[in-house]
């Protein structure tokens, strides 16, 4: 067992709402404030040690309890389901998960949907689950060239402000669920340390009902 619980933060803005949110809390986040190369960051007077991981990684180090609780996306959590606690929705990070493409493409469905994504598990859960054939291209890059260039019909990505969209004559066309930055926990790591994990939770909880 750690000394200190470990808290994996996803990198990034995430990372940033979550050093806010626990400063609100009261916490001094200097330490992961000022740049630094360390990977293991402690909170001075506080115990709680701070690792910054991609939003994949965290719920993998929660999962197996190198990390007592985590921060991410709930995207991560839906596209590679992990045996963890969900405790918290932390309220930021919102958007929205959705299908997207060319206007015309809701006047005139097609019986089978070749549909690209970073998401491929989420997208081919929603379509079959409403019936529909579809065909899932898995994605890394910008995602909303595939139906520009005829490689996809439609899209399955996140949405925030639909900018990237419209930049590009595409639509929203359903959206499938909203998504937020999430708190996770090791199961093992609930039960024995839960005085410890009950305390930051509701220093977070206290904060989040305050806002």
């Amino acid at each position: 067992m750690n000394e200190n619980p470990r808290m994996a933060l996803t990198k990034g803005r995430l990372e940033k709402d979550t050093v806010n949110l626990l400063e609100a809390a009261g916490l001094d986040m200097e330490p992961v404030r000022k740049p630094s190369r360390k990977l293991i960051l402690q909170v001075p007077q506080f115990p709680l040690d701070l690792i910054l991981l991609k939003g994949p990684d965290v719920a993998t180090y929660v999962e197996y309890g190198v990390a007592d609780l985590g921060v991410v996306g709930k995207d991560v959590l839906l596209e590679d389901p992990k045996p963890v606690y969900e405790v918290l929705d932390l309220g930021f990070g919102r958007c929205r998960m959705a299908v997207a493409g060319p206007p015309e493409m809701a006047a005139t469905p097609k019986k089978h949907l070749r549909v690209a994504s970073k998401y491929p598990r989420i997208a081919r859960e929603y379509f079959e689950g409403r019936g529909q054939s579809v065909e899932i291209i898995g994605q890394q890059g910008s995602v909303e060239l595939a139906p520009l260039m005829g490689l996809a019909d439609v899209i399955v990505d996140i949405v925030e402000t639909g900018n990237t969209l419209k930049a590009n004559g595409l639509v929203v066309l359903e959206e499938i669920v909203p998504i937020s930055a999430r708190l996770v926990v090791n199961k093992i790591s609930y039960k024995t340390r839960r005085h410890e994990m009950n305390r930051l939770i509701d220093m977070m909880e206290k904060q989040l009902t305050n806002r």
